[in-house]
């Protein structure tokens, strides 16, 4: 296993386990950032898992990476903004999203062009 599929994995699981945690923060404590942060995370959690586990062609892991970090600012600008009341750098979850784009992006070019090999 690669450096990058191990990131991914842990990653994936932190996504996953945090998105489970803010949807019932979300439900039961009314907390409006947790909801948008639960979407994210929950989505993303098995795509990471998916990419890092598959045998894909390279080009799949620049949209592994553009996800995980795209995954990690977004989330982490929501987590900042829940918990701290306020974000560091506020463009940390526009950003996230341009990388999450971008790496949807890259899975489409690589379903188009991508060769096993």
């Amino acid at each position: 296993m690669s450096p990058l599929e191990r990131l991914a994995i842990v990653l994936a699981g932190l996504l996953g386990a945090s998105g489970v945690a803010a949807a019932a923060g979300s439900s039961h404590a009314g907390a409006a950032l947790l909801g948008p942060y639960s979407l994210i995370a929950l989505t993303h959690a098995p795509a990471v898992l998916a990419l890092a586990l598959a045998p894909l062609p390279k080009i799949f892991n620049w949209a592994l990476i553009a996800l995980m970090i795209g995954a990690f600012l977004f989330c982490g600008d929501l987590a900042l903004r829940y918990f701290a009341g306020a974000s560091p750098l506020p463009l940390l979850a526009p950003a996230g999203g341009m990388m999450l784009i971008a790496g949807w992006l890259f899975v489409f070019i690589g379903g188009l062009f991508g060769r096993r090999g």
